[in-house]
């Protein structure tokens, strides 16, 4: 594929036209991300009532959940490039082939990995020597989220697929209806009969208080309202008669391959990165005890909240990415990155002077009324050194994000998913370790200084590989022969597929 001119005659120009692009994309895409935050941090906050034990055990359990969950993630995500990509080049007939791709990946990958996963995932906390309690509450949560994760990844695909699209509101609506039901299913499964005493709320007659179990249910509920919606969009009258949606749903090989291929690497990058941090809080900052778990899970939850909008504006960077290559305007595609990384960027400076200003107040929302003074004031005093790391890694954390979500829109997934493989194992894990060791006097601090440089790091990386401009020669639109491509929908409706 060759550039086009710099500026497509027919859309938009300038730099205010471009701004408006990236913005009316970005802030649905961000208001569904900081939705998807907004769920695992209201679980948490809920959770928070019973305890610092449970506390940790949702974090833990959830993370250990999401690391294999990541790596179909990462892979779904090309789900977004390739269906972008064939948007921007006008090639309509080929595009429900990759949603329907995405949903078919989701379910196998559910059938042939997670399930297994939730198997061993009780000896896997048993090995890292949690108390038993602990480990009790750990593999609960983790068993419910892995044996509902095909709705999970259902929702992913659906969601990359109108990101691609360019229907983000799609996305956006359903979010933000699966935030609602899933407090409201959180407050039936975990607290019960119980209810809420210390507010005046009532309990539910009847029904058990499940506690951490209730709040993994909670979340497959919420998550599957979010899952029906796109779902429904993605099957309507409407999408089948522009795409020929419904006629597509068998197993396209070549759409799966393709999916795989492109996405492998960016589901490495992703699930490496989950293992990382998962080592990283459960057996590195997380073995110096429950007050210095329940202290980084605290500050990880206010950390998820501020860079989720960063995320969000990566995957509008994908999108328009993907589209402006498809239409063959790569310099539109350079300046939509560039305007996405600024606009991460001052989001995130802001969060970095919060966390610095009120650090001590945010480590306290999860510490509960009930939890022992001395033990209150040792989990603040924690989370307040943790969020001044936090604070540094902010702006070069925004770089690393958007750029991946933009070399992700050109099909660029291999040196991003390696960079991280490399330095997460040795800056996260090894780092982490070293510090343990050479400076125990800093406790859980030590590795977050570790992460901290790894951070920073990958930034700087993924920075440099976007601007070097390699994602100008790829091609992915020209890896398919013409005679490969799926019929067009008239040609299905005649019968001839």
């Amino acid at each position: 594929m060759t550039s086009r001119a710099a500026h497509n005659p027919s859309g938009p120009t300038g730099l205010r036209a471009d701004i408006a692009e990236v913005w009316t994309q970005a802030w649905p895409t961000i208001v569904a991300m900081l939705s998807y935050t907004l769920m695992q941090f209201v679980d948490s906050l809920m959770v928070s009532v019973l305890g610092p034990l449970e506390v940790a055990a949702q974090g833990n359990g959830g993370i250990w959940t999401w690391a294999p969950i990541s790596a179909a993630f990462g892979t779904l995500g090309l789900v977004n490039t390739l269906v972008a990509q064939r948007v921007g080049a006008g090639r309509r007939d080929e595009i429900a082939r990759y949603g329907w791709a995405g949903l078919w990946i989701s379910l196998g990958y559910w059938l042939l990995v997670l399930l297994p996963f939730a198997l061993v995932i009780r000896q896997a906390f048993e090995a890292m020597g949690h108390e038993p309690a602990l480990v009790g509450l750990e593999t609960s949560y983790a068993r419910v989220l892995l044996g509902g994760a095909c709705i999970t990844l259902a929702a992913k695909a659906l969601s990359n697929f109108f990101f691609g699209l360019q229907q983000p509101k799609v996305v956006t609506i359903a979010a933000i209806v699966g935030n609602v039901v899933n407090v409201l299913a959180n407050y039936v499964f975990i607290y019960g009969e119980r209810g809420l005493p210390e507010l005046g709320l009532p309990g539910i007659p009847g029904m058990p208080s499940l506690g951490v179990t209730g709040a993994a249910i909670g979340t497959l509920v919420g998550t599957f309202a979010e899952c029906c919606i796109p779902l429904a969009v993605f099957l309507s009258r409407r999408l089948d008669r522009d795409y020929g949606i419904r006629r597509a749903w068998r197993p396209d090989r070549a759409a799966i391959v393709d999916t795989i291929r492109l996405g492998w690497p960016a589901g490495l990058q992703f699930a490496n990165e989950m293992v990382c941090w998962a080592i990283f809080m459960t057996i590195l900052a997380g073995g110096f005890g429950s007050e210095h778990m329940t202290a980084g899970w605290a500050a990880m939850r206010f950390v998820h909240i501020s860079f989720m909008p960063a995320v969000g504006l990566s995957t509008s960077a994908t999108s328009l990415v993907g589209k402006h290559i498809g239409e063959g305007n790569l310099d539109r595609a350079a300046r939509s990155a560039h305007i996405s990384v600024a606009m991460a960027v001052l989001w995130m400076g802001v969060c970095a002077l919060g966390f610095v200003l009120f650090r001590n107040e945010l480590t306290a929302v999860f510490i509960d009324a009930d939890t022992a003074a001395d033990s209150a004031a040792r989990i603040r005093a924690i989370g307040a050194g943790i969020f001044i790391c936090a604070a540094v890694f902010q702006l070069l954390d925004a770089v690393g994000i958007v750029y991946t979500g933009a070399l992700r829109g050109a099909g660029d997934t291999l040196f991003p998913g390696v960079a991280t493989v490399v330095l997460s194992w040795v800056l996260i894990v090894g780092g982490g370790f070293v510090m343990t060791r050479a400076m125990p006097e800093l406790e859980s601090v030590g590795p977050w200084i570790a992460a901290t440089i790894y951070i920073v790091a990958l930034g700087i990386v993924l920075a440099a590989r976007f601007e070097r401009g390699g994602w100008r020669k790829l091609h992915l639109l020209a890896a398919r022969p013409a005679d490969d491509a799926a019929p067009p929908p008239s040609a299905e409706a005649s019968g001839t597929r």
